[in-house]
Parts: structure tokens; sequence; C-alpha cells
């Protein structure tokens, strides 16, 4: 398989899809300065030990939120003002904080008794990389490499654009509830805070001559491992239950086989646990990193889609010389003197600066691009 790992830069955020074949294996969404954390340790002080909830608040060195650490992580009855060492195993996501732990930590950490960041986690670059050993890092930024360990710099290839036309529309339809799948089959993809809810729908299937539970049947069966590998594309995690389309109830047991050998090659080992009595496939799915919608939906992802969109569209155009005007709320001016690197990157990569201006008649996160 001709494997290769794509990474597309945009202002504040790099697009990194691996591809083989002409399909997408994996994506990830890496805004270098709005780490998740997961990976990170630190030697942090107890805050409180909660009964009740069965583990204990870690307050993290310059993190707004503490820590949660479990009870069973093993670090025994602990006081506040103790300091340990743990490391985030979840990001904060889902209105649900960090959760810690604090098992098989690395034996060369700097010693000290400060409380400190000791080590950070990998950048969704450097996990891919190393899930994919072999496969070459494409990038359309030299700054990229700057971001990376010199140990994944001899398998960096530079092009104008690490995405193509088919890559990007790929990625773009990531953004989008509704998933096209084969045999005309469709699912609409609908997260919930408890649960994510997929509703397939049968399309085509009413044209199949065969008995109408057999049609069925096949179109869910051969539809179901396009569907199943968009949770590991957009990182649904959680509780995550499964309607399939137009089948008996009695009949979707059948369909199990092909739930658990389309899970089985998501690393992050998804179960599948069966049907409902209302015949809704269950699946859990463990939580590590934010799920995209997540990322995509939050205040920061939506003026990040719309500089990528501003960006894609004047780069290669001549310039005019003049700043790419960006009339802000009061809030959205905020979050990009926040994130200077966003307005650094935009400049970078168009050849143009980008300059906000804050407009009284927004609301506070709203904004719009001033016509050149």
């Amino acid at each position: 398989m001709n494997t290769r790992i794509c990474a597309s830069s945009g202002p504040g955020e790099i697009r990194i899809a691996v591809t083989g074949n002409g399909r997408m294996l994996d994506f990830a969404l890496w805004r270098p300065d709005m780490a998740d954390g997961v990976g990170d340790i630190y030697r942090a002080p107890v805050s409180a030990h909660v009964p009740a909830l069965g583990g204990t608040f870690i307050t993290l060195p310059g993190q707004e939120q503490a820590g949660f650490l479990p009870d069973s992580e093993g670090l025994g009855p602990l006081t506040q003002g103790q300091a340990v060492l743990v490391t985030v195993t979840r990001s904060a996501q889902g209105g649900k904080g960090v959760r810690l732990g604090a098992r098989n930590l690395p034996s060369n950490l700097p010693g000290g008794a400060e409380p400190k960041l000791l080590r950070r986690g990998l950048t969704p670059l450097e996990r891919l990389a190393h899930q994919y050993p072999d496969a070459p890092i494409v990038i359309d930024d030299a700054h990229v490499a700057t971001l990376i360990p010199a140990t994944l710099h001899p398998r960096i290839t530079r092009a104008t654009s690490a995405f193509d036309s088919e890559l990007r529309a790929q990625a773009d339809a990531l953004e989008d509830p509704v998933v096209a799948l084969p045999g005309g089959m469709s699912a609409s993809i609908t997260p919930t805070p408890a649960l994510v809810a997929i509703d397939m729908d049968g399309g085509a299937t009413s044209a199949d001559r065969r008995p109408k539970q057999t049609a069925q049947f096949a179109a869910n069966r051969d539809a179901l491992p396009d569907l199943l590998h968009q949770l590991r594309l957009r990182n649904l995690s959680g509780a995550i239950i499964v309607d399939v389309a137009g089948l008996a109830i009695r009949k979707r047991k059948a369909l199990g086989e092909t739930f658990g050998a389309a899970l089985a090659h998501d690393p992050l080992r998804p179960r599948f646990l069966g049907f409902t009595a209302l015949g809704l496939a269950e699946i859990v799915r463990p939580r590590v990193h934010p799920p995209l919608h997540e990322l995509l939906h939050a205040r920061e992802g939506r003026l990040l889609r719309a500089l990528r969109v501003r960006m894609q569209a004047d780069r290669g155009m001549p310039s005019s010389g003049q700043p790419v005007r960006l009339g802000c709320g009061y809030g959205i001016m905020q979050l990009l003197q926040d994130h200077p690197a966003w307005m650094e990157d935009f400049t970078r990569l168009t050849g143009r600066m980008l300059q906000p201006v804050t407009d009284q008649t927004l609301p506070a996160n709203g904004w719009r691009f001033d016509h050149d």
C-alpha cells in the first residue's frame, strides 16, 4: 500500500491525513498552540480527595482546570498539597475535565520538588508517524518541520499542496454530519452530550430485485465497514448507537460479525456490545482526544475554518499589497490577541497581512472579511 502522511497547513491548525491507495486511513487536526495535553507529564500538587467520586483532584501547573486522578491508579492515600507524578490520559472534552493516570511513567524524568510540566506528549503528527513508521511525510509549509523532532526530518518531502483536490474533498466531508455510503446508502451522525446517535438510510436498496430483507441485510453489511471507519476518522468516542436501515429487529443480530470485524483495526479497540431490545447496535469507543466535531464547532474551530477558506482563496492570487481586514466582535478580537501565531501563519501562507479591526456592530463572537 502506497501510504503517505499528508500535513496541510492553515492559519492556526494543520490538517493531517494518512492515505493509502486513494483512501483516507486516518485523520487528525493539529493546533500547535492549543494542544489537548494528552501524554503530558506533570509533577503536581494534590488539591482534594473526593471519596464519592472515587478519585482525587490534582492542580496542574499552568492549566485552568484541575485534573482528576482515579483511585484505581493505585497511588494510595493522598494528602492535600502532596506532590505526585501524573500523566494526562484523556483531554478535556464534552464538558468533562482532564483525566489523569499514574501508571507506567518513564523513569528518566527530571528531579526536584517544584510543581511543573515535566514532558510534553506527542503531537498528532508524531503519533501518526509512529503508527505508520514507513510512510513519508508530505508538508506544504516549511514551518511544520520546526514543530517536530529532527528524527522525523528525513521522512519529510515538500509539495506545493499537501492535499490534492480529492483529499481536500474527503477532509472537508468530515465536517458534514451526513455520510455517503456504498450502495447508495447514507448515514446521519448526531452527537449528543450522552452519546453519538447514527441513523442509516436505505437509499438505492429499493431497486434491488431480491426479497426485501435479503437486500436490506446485504446493503447494511456492505455499508457498515465504511460507516464504522468514520468513527476513527472523526474520532467519535464514548457511547455510540447505530440504527441500521430497514432490517427487521430479529435479523439484525446477524450483522454482529460485520460490526466486530470492521472495528477490529481501530487502534483504540472499540467494543461492539450487541443490539438493544429496539435493535440498536451499541458500541463503546474510548475517549482520549477531543472528537472532531467538538474541535470544529467551537468558536476557535469556526474562526480557523474561515481563515483557512480565505487563505485558499488568496493563495496564488496576485498580491495587492493591502492587508486583509477582518472585522471582529470583541470576543474574536481577544481570541486573536491570545493567539498571535494565527495571524503570523496567515501572512506566511498567503503573503498578505491579516488586520483584525474591532467592529462594534458585530456580536462578541462574530466576524466578517471586508471586501478588498
